[in-house]
């Protein structure tokens, strides 16, 4: 029987784009681990400082899948992304260059013979610090032949354990694949002493297809993705391996059981659009990347951190924020970006209330559209919104909007519980953007969607006020 080696793109994609909280890449890590993927991929590290605590995280709590760091361009991001995963149980270094003569000029600005170097040098550095390092041809379907052969024969000449190919282009068939895949392993010799992987793009729809076709050419190890994303899905391969995968011989470690569930789950998780019309119509997203800040920063790091998530405070409002920092910080071992904005949404520019909560009534169920009615006060008259929405906190912001005849962009959204027990409280951030500031508002209360309306009024009188 040959082992099919599934690798998890996943965070690794999602990753780059920023959208992902610190909790949400440790849970999805988790997640993948428990399905036992062979490996999970993380992307390289942007601000060192949270991601490298990310990647040490999820490092920790990764007990089966081998935890794969991609590296950069040079010697010394090899060496801090070893740093960030080598807790790891299995740790592993990633080397991801471009193949095609386009992308060596466009994004490393080199030409072959320099790019073969390059290759050498990290898989080489590398090497140094594991035996677990992969090396990925990108782009590698439109590089020249005779290149490309000189790029994967000196990768894995220098110790990749994993050498993989990339149809980042998507203009292969499945024919086409088994084709390109058994012309490299028999042009390539040194190929035959290491796992070769594949990385398609599914941008025909024939990525599992083409993958299916590239494991009867030889290839060992398939690159997917819980979620729907340019790449073959884990759920729809894994379709293929349990049709097929005796048949031809083929096995492979992940739990099917567990899958479909898995990936409804994480699916959700990676979701950010909303419906038309709606406060949430953009997604939410705080914009920036995590940041995590210690007690050992001074004022200066915080309201640098604190310009950077875009807000423009006074200097009175810094100092309150850093104060109510210090005290949080000296209790715990950092401070997240999420948290930091929990402290400038109840220490920063704290103003009289414009707009008052009279009642708010909330109607929603699984046979019925959420319903809000919601009824404000401004300076002694009272105005009422009645809204539906996608969901009763949609509902009831968009109630918002229709008293104060005014859409301003929801910049952030959060919620989360601040005590435990059947009469929890529950704690509500709203961000919301105006004339290009952000200001936020902060509500607690043991009624979740009585909290996020408190956290709404309170970003909209800090608007109010700024602009009256």
């Amino acid at each position: 029987m040959k082992t099919i080696y599934i690798s998890d793109v996943t965070l690794r994609e999602a990753g780059r784009a920023g959208t992902l909280s610190f909790k949400e890449r440790v849970e999805i890590a988790r997640s993948l681990d428990r399905l036992q993927v062979d490996a999970i991929e993380l992307p390289p590290l942007g601000d060192a400082k949270s991601d490298a605590l990310s990647n040490k995280t999820i490092a920790s709590v990764v007990s089966s899948a081998r935890v794969s760091a991609a590296a950069g361009l040079t010697a010394e991001s090899v060496d801090a992304a070893w740093e960030s995963i080598r807790g790891a149980r299995k740790p592993s270094l990633h080397i991801m260059l471009p193949a095609s003569a386009v992308q060596m000029e466009y994004l490393c600005h080199k030409k072959a013979p320099a790019m073969l170097e390059l290759a050498r040098a990290l898989v080489e550095r590398a090497r140094y610090h594991t035996e677990q390092v992969e090396f990925s041809a990108l782009d590698a379907t439109r590089a020249e032949p005779e290149v490309l052969c000189q790029l994967l024969e000196t990768a894995a000449a220098a110790g990749a354990e994993v050498v993989t190919v990339c149809d980042s282009a998507g203009i292969m068939t499945p024919a086409e694949c088994a084709g390109f895949v058994a012309d490299i392993l028999e042009k390539v010799p040194a190929l035959k002493s290491v796992r070769l992987g594949v990385e398609l793009s599914n941008n025909l729809k024939m990525a599992v297809a083409c993958a299916a076709a590239a494991v009867d050419a030889g290839a060992e190890v398939v690159k997917t993705a819980i979620t729907p994303m340019d790449i073959p899905t884990t759920k729809a391969f894994a379709a293929y391996m349990t049709a097929r995968g005796d048949e031809k011989g083929l096995r492979y470690g992940l739990r099917t059981t567990e899958l479909a569930r898995v990936a409804a789950q994480l699916q959700w998780m990676l979701q950010t659009e909303r419906s038309s019309g709606s406060p949430f119509d953009s997604g939410v997203n705080e914009g920036a990347p995590t940041i995590c800040l210690t007690a050992g920063d001074d004022i200066a790091e915080v309201v640098k951190v604190v310009r950077h998530l875009g807000y423009d405070l006074s200097e009175e409002d810094n100092a309150k924020v850093f104060e109510s920092f210090r005290r949080i910080a000296s209790k715990k071992h950092f401070v997240s970006t999420r948290e930091l904005e929990a402290i400038i949404a109840s220490s920063a520019m704290q103003v009289p209330s414009v707009y008052r909560i009279v009642n708010y009534v909330i109607t929603c169920g699984n046979l019925t559209s959420a319903m809000a009615t919601l009824t404000l006060e401004r300076e002694g008259e009272k105005q009422q919104g009645v809204c539906a929405g996608d969901g009763p906190i949609d509902a009831a912001f968009l109630a918002i909007e229709q008293i104060i005849g005014h859409h301003y962009e929801l910049a952030d959204y959060q919620i989360q519980t601040v005590t435990e027990g059947r009469e929890a409280m529950g704690s509500a951030l709203v961000k919301l953007r105006s004339n290009g500031r952000l200001y936020s508002g902060n509500g607690i209360s043991t009624d979740i969607i009585g909290a996020s309306i408190r956290a709404y009024i309170s970003a909209l009188n800090k608007i109010m006020y700024e602009e009256a």
